[in-house]
């Protein structure tokens, strides 16, 4: 596995992760707002940065 495959696949993971947290978290009424909203953005981010990068290496 190449170093950016790797980087790839650890920001597309931590992206799933933050939505799963903050799913999982809500469900169990342990979450406020403010910060599911900080999740789901570092998540979002994560998975910017990975499409970004695969448009760069196209």
């Amino acid at each position: 596995m190449k170093n950016g495959d790797l980087k790839k696949l650890i920001f597309k993971t931590v992206g799933l992760a933050m939505g799963i947290a903050a799913l999982v978290l809500n469900i169990m009424n342990k979450l406020e707002a403010k910060s599911a909203i900080t999740l789901l953005s570092i998540g979002l981010i994560c998975l910017a940065i990975s499409e970004l990068e695969n448009k760069k290496a196209n």
